[in-house]
Order: structure tokens, then C-alpha cells, then sequence
């Protein structure tokens, strides 16, 4: 059954790190506007609140994975997952966000009336099953772009043939008790390094087992250069300084990572190598066969995975499985890994646009055949914008640009008495993929995202501060973009 409820100005989808910063931007830039966010889960916080394995924490740093407009003043600069959800919730609580949620509340499709100049936007209530309809005039999706339900799981040969536990990270189960086990994690991602130096702790063995190597860097967990500018400099003025310092240090890594990856390979390996000493082969098991930052760099916090390696309370396997059997993993090299606990940290699946159905004037929309506006919105798509975050840089500082950037598109239409914004492909663009990116995660479903142009403002830079000037200080009298 459905329920016909209200109608306001802004529907923000998903209550994560992105969807409370875009309520936030609104009640800083726009207060005149309503807006109401549906969340499908019962708690805000998104991924902070759905990971709960052991040792989560961001692999970005908290001056540039915090928000922009709210300063973060732990020491800790790599943060743990409790830390960061605190710290969304916070800002909501600030920002008086939380009387907005709505949770159990899952957007299953949105359609666009060109005479009403609306869209109605279905959702289904968790417990009932009974469906609201909310009419809005625009819709700014922060969703994120993976799979809330699953994470990826590959086919393993025989894995019912194992007396063991099996569990995937992205679902956790609460009482898992691993004290004194033997434990092999399946992965070398940002979950794997993660979770290895956490468990390593309290296991009898643990195995991290990998196909092939990820480049792995030892970022600091605080930052001394913060702890001395405190003493001289008020706190919001630290934040800020440090914030710039990191985003030009990542720009750094990454232009070197396409104009000279021979110099950084050979630089983030050496530092391996001092941290794992002369007798460790780190040719097998952290040096990969690609350039860095052809796939995501992971950082571990003061070497945390290589002390657990030195000290012997973890190992790096590198080889293939074979096949599961009643003890453990049989590998292709003839080795057998016993195991009482096996863990996949094997990754995510994307779905783009939280998997809602959108359709304009009745027609289905498929993603795939729209060009990317700005990094947020889509050729011939009406009222509509998303956050998606950075690949070579932290999440938030793209989320940030794109909220105060719709937030002055809410303004400049109210100011106008606009009540469509559309983007509109002029001219000639060259087609590119939208995530230029070879992770696992990417190339299994890079067919179902929508394409990026060759040229601005189709093209989607992966520059924070090529988008700064463009999106914060840019006009928004593009040519490609039609107001009415």
C-alpha cells in the first residue's frame, strides 16, 4: 500500500559521512529551504555505522576526511571507526540534522513530472513493508556508490567442505570470538591491513593471504606538526593550515604517481623495506606488478602491519587457492593453510545511486548513457545532483565541494524563480569511462556507471584544487547548464 506524505524542497538520500555534510551545507548556505533525508538503515553515520570489524578506521587523514565547516580536534589524525561516527553525529547534532532523518526509510524509485516540475519519490518502510511517496523539488543522492546489503564474495572451490567459520568483513558478527584461534584473512585491500594488525593481537596464528601484493605506506597516526602549531595558534587555524598541507602533499603523491612511478614505486618501497628489514621478501609479497595509484594506496598508521609481521604475530602468504577442505585452504603452490576462522576481506560491490529507479516523463533512466556534469550531475537529467568522493584523495573533500556547490544552485534558482536546472550536452565531448581506476571493485562494474567527456564541465578531475576554484569560486552561468 502506499501513502501519499509531503512534499518539501530538498530530499537528501542516505544519513553517511555524505548525506549529514549536504544538510549541514544547507542549513549554513540555504536555511530557507526544507529538506527531509531517508535513510534505509536504522542509525545514521553510513559506513561507520555499518563496519564493526576489528581495528576500523579511516585510511584517509581526519584534516581532510572531517568536514570542512567543523574542525576535527582529536590528536589522532588516522582515526578510529568510533571516533569518526561520533564526529558525523556531532555535526548533525550541531546542525540540527537529526530531526530531518528519516530511518527504515528505503528510496526504491524517483520519477520526474516535466509539467509539475517535481519528482515523486517512492520509499519503503524497513518493518511494514508499506510505502511513502515524498514530492520534492530536488533530489541530492548521497548514497555513496557500493553495496550496503553485500560485499563482494568470490567462488571458492569446496568452501562447504570447511568445519570453520566463514565471514565476510563488511558483516561482522557481533560476538565472533577469535581469541586464540587460527585465523587466515583473504584480501591485501584497505580491509585486509586493517584488520590484520587489530586481530593479530589476540589470535593463535594469523595468515594474511593475498593473490597479489597492494602498495603499502606507514602514515603517521598523529600529526607532530599540529601538536607544535597548537601551542602557538588557535585550534581552527591548525586545522585549516594542516588541512591544505595534506591536500597538497596527496596531490603531490598522485602527480608523481603519473609523471614519474618509477620514482614513487622505488621510494614506497624502500620505505618497506626499512621497515621490514634485509632478510624480508618484500619483492613477493608488497611489490606489486602496477604503478601506484593505478589502484588505491593503503596506509597503515605508524607501520602497525609491518611491526605485527616483525613480531611474528601475523605472516603475508602470497599464492592462489586451490580449493577449501575440512581444515582450511589448499593453495596452488601445494601449501595447506589450517584455519579455525577464515575472513574475507575481498571488497565491495558497487551500485550506483543506492540501486533507485529513476525515470523522467515515465521513461527509465539508464545511468550508463549520461555524461557526468561537474562530478554531480547528468546530462538531461533535471534536479538532480550526487556525491561521489575522490579516488586518489579523501572522500569528504569532493562531498564538501559538491554540497556548497548545489546549496549556491538552491540560491541562484530561488533568487531567478528557476524551478528546473538541467545540464545539457553542446557541442562535441569524447567519451571516457568515469572512474579511470583498475581496482577489482571498479572494473566488475565500471559497465553500469555513467561517462565522463574529455573536456570541461563533463570532465570529472581528480584535482581537489582544480575543483575549488571551479565549483567554490567558479560562476554558475555555464553554458551547458539551462535554467528555467
Amino acid at each position: 500500500m502506499t501513502n501519499h506524505s509531503e512534499s518539501i524542497d530538498v530530499l537528501i538520500i542516505g544519513a553517511g559521512l555524505s548525506g549529514i555534510g549536504g544538510a549541514c551545507h544547507l542549513r549554513r548556505n540555504s536555511p530557507d529551504r526544507s529538506f527531509m533525508i531517508l535513510e534505509s538503515r536504522e542509525a545514521s553515520g553510513g559506513t561507520w555505522d555499518l563496519f564493526r570489524y576489528p581495528g576500523i578506521r579511516s585510511d584517509s587523514d581526519m584534516y581532510t576526511f572531517g568536514y570542512g565547516f567543523k574542525l576535527w580536534s582529536d590528536k589522532s589524525s588516522i582515526a578510529d571507526g568510533h571516533k569518526i561516527l561520533s564526529y558525523i553525529r556531532e555535526a548533525a547534532a550541531e546542525y540540527d540534522v537529526e530531526q530531518h532523518i528519516r530511518y527504515q526509510h528505503k528510496v526504491v524509485s524517483a520519477s520526474w513530472s516535466s509539467t509539475q516540475s517535481r519528482w515523486l519519490v517512492t520509499a519503503e518502510r524497513g518493518h511494514t513493508g508499506e510505502r511513502v511517496t515524498i514530492s520534492c523539488k530536488f533530489i541530492f543522492s548521497c548514497s555513496g556508490y557500493y553495496d550496503y546489503e553485500q560485499g563482494y564474495t568470490p567462488e571458492f572451490a569446496g568452501i562447504d567442505n570447511f568445519k570453520g567459520q566463514v565471514i565476510h568483513a563488511q558483516h561482522w558478527p557481533e560476538q565472533l570470538d577469535y581469541q586464540g584461534k587460527h585465523v587466515v584473512v583473504i584480501g591485501s585491500g584497505a580491509t585486509a591491513v586493517t584488520l590484520v594488525p587489530a586481530m593479530s593481537q589476540d589470535t593463535a596464528s594469523l595468515v594474511m593471504l593475498q593473490r597479489t601484493p597492494t602498495y603499502i605506506a606507514s602514515v603517521p597516526k598523529e600529526q607532530p606538526l599540529a601538536e607544535t602549531l597548537r601551542k602557538w595558534l588557535p585550534d581552527s587555524w591548525v586545522f585549516r593550515l594542516i588541512r591544505w598541507k595534506q591536500v597538497l602533499f596527496q596531490l603531490y603523491l598522485y602527480q608523481l604517481s603519473r609523471r614519474n612511478p618509477q620514482r614513487l614505486r622505488k621510494y614506497l618501497l624502500g620505505l618497506v623495506r626499512k621497515e621490514m628489514g634485509p632478510d624480508y621478501d618484500v619483492d613477493t609479497h608488497f611489490t606489486p606488478d602496477y604503478n601506484p595509484w593505478d589502484q588505491r594506496l593503503c596506509g597503515v598508521p605508524d607501520g602497525d602491519l609491518f611491526a605485527a609481521i616483525r613480531e611474528n604475530r601475523a605472516e603475508v602468504v602470497t599464492d592462489h587457492i586451490d580449493q577449501f577442505n575440512k581444515e582450511g585452504i589448499y593453495l596452488k603452490s601445494g601449501k595447506q593453510l589450517d584455519a579455525d576462522i577464515v575472513v574475507l576481506a575481498t571488497g565491495l560491490n558497487l551500485k550506483f545511486a543506492g540501486g533507485v529507479e529513476y525515470s523522467v516523463d515515465g521513461k527509465v533512466l539508464d545511468f550508463a548513457e549520461h555524461f557526468i556534469f561537474r562530478g554531480m550531475m547528468f546530462s538531461g537529467l533535471p534536479n538532480m545532483a550526487f556525491t561521489v568522493g575522490y579516488t586518489n584523495s579523501s572522500w569528504t573533500l569532493k562531498a564538501d565541494l559538491t554540497s556548497q556547490y548545489v546549496s549556491r544552485l538552491l540560491n541562484k534558482m530561488a533568487r531567478h524563480g528557476y524551478t528546473t536546472v538541467t545540464p545539457r550536452l553542446t557541442g562535441e565531448v569524447e567519451e571516457m569511462p568515469l572512474l579511470d581506476f583498475d581496482a577489482g571493485y571498479v572494473l566488475r562494474s565500471r559497465e553500469s556507471f555513467p561517462k565522463q567527456g574529455n573536456r570541461l564541465p563533463w570532465k570529472n578531475y581528480q584535482n581537489y584544487i582544480r575543483d575549488f576554484i571551479g565549483l567554490r569560486l567558479g560562476r554558475q552561468n555555464d553554458d551547458e547548464l539551462e535554467f528555467r
